[in-house]
C-alpha cells in the first residue's frame, strides 16, 4: 500500500513558486520517496545532489504527457517493481516506462 503526498497539497500555491530542489527536501525529510513527471530531473545538479548525499531512489516517468489515468495505471502496474527497486536502495534516479522500471543513474 501506498501513501501518495502531491507536492501540491503540501506547500502554497500547489508548489508552483517552489524549486524542485526544496520540495524534494521537504520530501526526503520525511522519508517520502520521490516522484517526477519530468525524466530531466536527473540531470539537474541541485537535485541529483540530495538524490546522492540521501542515498534516496527517485523515480520519473517517462513520459510527461501521459493523462493522470495513464499516470496511476503506470504506478500500480510497476508496483512491485517500484517495491523492489526501493529495497535496493540508493542513490539511483529510475524511470518508469510503460514495460518496466529502468535505473538510468548513476
Amino acid at each position: 500500500m501506498w501513501t501518495v503526498h502531491r507536492i501540491g497539497d503540501v506547500l502554497p500555491d500547489d508548489g508552483q513558486d517552489v524549486p524542485d530542489k526544496e520540495s524534494i527536501t521537504y520530501g526526503l525529510d520525511r522519508s517520502w520517496v520521490p516522484l517526477s513527471r519530468d525524466g530531466r530531473i536527473k540531470t539537474r545538479d541541485l537535485e541529483i545532489q540530495l538524490v546522492l548525499e540521501r542515498e534516496a531512489v527517485l523515480f520519473y516517468l517517462d513520459s510527461p504527457a501521459a493523462s493522470r489515468f495513464q499516470m496511476v495505471e503506470r504506478l500500480v502496474t510497476r508496483c512491485d517493481a517500484i517495491h523492489r527497486t526501493i529495497e535496493k536502495g540508493g542513490p539511483a534516479a529510475n524511470a518508469v516506462r510503460h514495460d518496466r522500471v529502468e535505473r538510468t543513474w548513476p
